[in-house]
């Protein structure tokens, strides 16, 4: 067995021992992704020759690129560097990139904190559909409502569409009071939290009067053709397959669809039922559509959450 060596004298003990990770974790993941061998030295790092040496080192060089950067790296990102090197995107991505992808409304720039978060922008810039799965946290909601508002602002875009199951945990509407923009909002509050953080209560309202913002639940998509605009489905966990396929087939028109959900939080009554997890199996590859998925690693809200996050799993 042959290996190439890799100098790494250049490099701190610090940021060679980030790169393996916690138990070498980091290491084992790179190995596990190009079913190779890795030694990690003081200085230098020796990989297994092979068919596959050459994207090994690319995804080596990015990981050390995104230690420089943000001063760590997680297991999910190292899992990211290597299906983007496996999928041959890896040289065209920089983990050090920084575009901003929407304002606040108090004129914040608002930018991807994270590889899976950069990786979720890329998508919805350069697709026409984007599937984003992961754990509360982890901002995919969020950035697709940013990146929706970011279009309608520059007027790529005639509307945005918001949209969810209005079923969950077995509670139907129609038991519920009010009409059905009372019945629906509450369900929706993490997309007006989004939309109003960017855009103003005030504009808000105006958008959803004139109907540039229209928010529905997901059964009022039925017969339509959405054109013009971005199209959000959130909470897509809990779409059963027919819905999926019916929702999807609204597609008109300079439209571009974001897809977002957790799919640990499936709350239908058998979990295989679900749209999201079928579509995101049968529509991989198909040009014109993305899927992203966020670990725990990407998640930014309180440093809390992940752990919280991480110890669930193991139990789970």
């Amino acid at each position: 067995m042959s290996y190439k060596t890799l100098d790494c004298s250049e490099i701190s003990f610090d940021a060679m021992q980030i790169f393996a990770g916690s138990n070498d974790r980091n290491i084992r993941t790179i190995e596990k992704e190009f079913d190779t061998k890795l030694v990690v030295r003081a200085h230098e790092i020796k990989l297994e020759e092979g068919s596959s040496a050459s994207q090994v080192e690319e995804v080596i060089a990015k990981c050390f690129e995104r230690i420089s950067h943000a001063g760590k790296l997680g297991q999910g990102d190292v899992a990211y560097l290597c299906m983007l090197a496996q999928k041959g995107k890896l040289k065209d991505f920089s983990v050090i990139r920084s575009e901003p992808v929407a304002k606040t409304k108090s004129g914040k720039l608002i930018y991807p904190k994270t590889i899976g978060q950069t990786i979720l922008c890329d998508a919805m810039k350069n697709n026409e559909i984007v599937f984003s799965t992961g754990v509360a946290g982890t901002g995919k909601t969020y950035l697709a409502v940013a990146y929706a508002v970011s279009m309608l602002k520059h007027e790529k875009v005639e509307k945005i569409i918001l949209t969810r199951p209005a079923v969950e945990a077995g509670e139907s509407l129609g038991f519920l009071p009010g009409d059905m923009k009372e019945k629906v909002d509450p369900y929706l509050r993490p997309l007006y939290d989004a939309l109003n953080e960017m855009l103003g209560t005030e504009i808000v309202e105006k958008y959803i009067e004139k109907e540039i913002i229209e928010i529905a639940p997901l059964a009022f998509m039925r017969g339509r053709t959405l054109n013009n605009a971005v199209v959000i489905l959130d909470e897509a966990q809990n779409t059963t397959k027919a819905q999926m396929k019916m929702f999807l087939t609204r597609m008109g028109r300079q439209t571009k669809m974001i897809v977002t959900g957790d799919i640990t939080q499936i709350d239908l009554i058998r979990k295989k039922d679900s749209g999201l997890t079928q579509a995101c199996e049968i529509l991989e590859g198909i040009e014109g559509i993305e899927i992203v998925h966020l670990h725990d690693s990407d998640v930014v809200r309180n440093p809390l959450v992940q752990k919280i996050i991480e110890r669930y799993a193991k139990v789970e």
